[in-house]
């Protein structure tokens, strides 16, 4: 089973956040998680913002 820790620490270490993985996110979150795993998405959510993390989602809006 996967859990949202895990999606993040890839997007983390590879710097990029599918869309893929963007998906799999919504599925997890509209599921219960705990706290630990709400840390983690809210970091990537941070680490997107600040430019640490691209997202294909928005490089595919911007091409188009």
């Amino acid at each position: 089973m996967t859990i949202i820790r895990e999606v993040v620490q890839q997007a983390l270490q590879s710097g990029y956040l599918t869309v893929a993985a963007e998906n799999k996110l919504r599925q997890l979150l509209a599921q219960p998680y705990n706290a630990d795993d709400l840390q983690a998405f809210l970091a990537l959510q941070q680490a997107a913002m600040e430019g640490g993390v691209r997202q294909e989602s928005r490089e595919l809006l911007n091409s188009a």
